[in-house]
């Protein structure tokens, strides 16, 4: 689980799934989302939009047609010449392993042998 929690806007989340923020506020005044009031602005879990979006299937298809998931498709890789073909890769890692990246942050010491 991540330590820090993603939170997000009325505005930013209806923005993101391709709603009303009339739509975000009736969620939350249900208790169907995770919020917090910061500065008398509710401040939304991601995550449980996220699960809140999937359960309803309106929402989930305006997520997908009007919402972040309409450029989906834009962003997927269609030349190969930059997608690694699996195969190759794991054969390339085969021959030559990936390098030591070096010391460890924990690893780093001040002038007085301490650490910083």
């Amino acid at each position: 689980m991540p330590s820090e929690i993603l939170r997000v806007s009325v505005a930013e989340a209806a923005k993101f799934f391709g709603l009303e923020q009339k739509t975000i506020r009736r969620a939350i005044k249900q208790g169907e989302v995770a919020y917090v009031i910061v500065r008398g602005r509710y401040r939304i879990s991601f995550a449980s939009l996220l699960a809140w979006s999937q359960g309803k299937p309106t929402v989930k298809n305006k997520l997908a047609s009007k919402g972040v998931g309409q450029f989906v498709d834009r962003w997927k890789i269609t030349n190969t010449h930059f997608s690694p073909n699996p195969a190759r890769l794991k054969n390339m890692l085969a021959v030559a392993p990936l390098p030591d990246r070096g010391p460890k942050p924990t690893d780093f010491r001040g002038a007085d042998g301490g650490t910083n």
